[in-house]
């Protein structure tokens, strides 16, 4: 009775920690390994580490950084475990390119496709700044950086945003004057 009633608790302190992250814990994952089929992979096997190191997890009020930790080591090991297969976009068929040109927000679009040009030391910090809204000091713990270099980092990517913005917007006006 007794190894029932901590089984049970374990897995309400589970749920109150780590499962209500799960959302957050996805859209992270999703943007480290730029695939959602991956991020879904990434996420369970974190919620599986997670369960199995969660008396690991001292206090309680470090659960989200805890989690997100775990989330960037499991996409790293995933791309370590494995070797993605690669196609050649030549060779896709009429209905395969379709879907490549699928969009719902033209502008969304763009502003995704700028991000995932950003190198990755750029990239990470603003997503986990601006679509998951940490703290600099949180992505500092996050990221095992100061959190000087945090703000350089996320100082130089909206630059780099900038400048990719503007080269695409140079790039249509030329496109059109030279029509």
């Amino acid at each position: 009775m007794k190894n029932s009633n901590a089984h049970t608790e374990r897995r309400k302190r589970f749920d109150r920690l780590v499962a209500v992250m799960h959302k957050d814990m996805y859209r992270y994952a999703a943007w480290l390994s730029r695939d959602p089929a991956i991020a879904e992979d990434v996420v369970q096997e974190a919620m599986l580490r997670a369960w199995r190191s969660l008396d690991a997890l001292r206090d309680d009020a470090a659960a989200k950084h805890w989690l997100f930790t775990i989330v960037r080591r499991e996409n790293a090991r995933y791309f370590e475990r494995r070797r993605l297969e690669t196609v050649d976009i030549d060779d896709l068929t009429a209905s395969q390119s379709a879907m490549l040109a699928a969009t719902d927000d033209a502008d969304l679009d763009e502003v995704r496709a700028a991000i995932f040009r950003l190198d990755d030391e750029y990239r990470e910090p603003l997503v986990l700044q601006v679509l998951l809204g940490h703290s600099t000091g949180e992505i500092a713990e996050l990221m095992n950086l100061r959190q000087g270099a945090v703000l350089t980092r996320l100082h130089r990517a909206r630059i780099r945003l900038k400048q990719i913005f503007d080269s695409d917007a140079n790039d249509g006006a030329n496109i059109h004057a030279k029509a």
